[in-house]
């Protein structure tokens, strides 16, 4: 009977000391794993920046620009009488709408809400061509392409020197050739019309 109550007692303790010790790694693991929670919040929260003004207005800027591109481009492969006006518009549409894919996709990372549609400037030149058709179209949206073109190029060239975030300034670098391919197309096509 002795025996029993010492194997009893020897049991109880035993158990006591897992328990304990489960209790133990329990807690070191709880204790590690809010380190490594705290650790991933705080190095979210230091990568995370806000864009600078001049930035977002580039951005939004090329949001309409683009979008008032790719919009002009159907017209003109609808509207256009000329079979290279066709064409360039066919590639305005897919150029731009790739461009402005890619920056919606930062504006997303960067937290920048980009316009839903062409600014009211941009409007106006779409809805004054929407009412043009045949040579009349041809030569108002050749015309307004060289000017668009010639004024992206610049913008987008002052974005290369000067946009403060390096994603947006990668953007408005890769876009610049293509671009400028599009205003030696547009030359091209303005001066085979004459």
């Amino acid at each position: 009977m002795k025996k029993l109550g010492i194997v009893i007692v020897l049991s109880a303790w035993l158990l006591q000391a897992c328990n304990s010790n489960t209790k133990s790694n329990s807690n070191a693991i709880t204790d590690s794993a809010a380190q490594d929670n705290t650790a991933v919040k705080d190095t979210s929260t230091k990568m995370v920046t806000t864009p600078e003004k001049e930035d977002v207005e580039f951005a939004a800027e090329a949001a309409s620009g683009g979008m008032t591109e790719v919009e002009l481009g159907k017209l003109a492969q609808e509207k256009g009488q000329n079979a290279r006006v066709k064409k360039f518009g066919a590639m305005m549409v897919m150029d731009h709408s790739k461009a402005n894919d890619k920056l919606a996709a930062l504006a997303k990372t960067k937290k920048i809400t980009l316009p839903t549609g062409p600014n009211a400037t941009d409007q106006k030149v779409i809805d004054k061509l929407s009412k043009l058709s045949g040579k009349d179209f041809d030569k108002a949206y050749v015309d307004d392409m060289i000017d668009d073109h010639k004024n992206d190029i610049k913008a987008f060239d002052n974005a290369t020197k000067n946009c403060k975030d390096p994603d947006i300034k990668a953007f408005a670098t890769k876009t610049l050739p293509v671009l400028k391919a599009h205003l030696d197309a547009i030359n091209a096509v303005h001066d085979s019309m004459r």
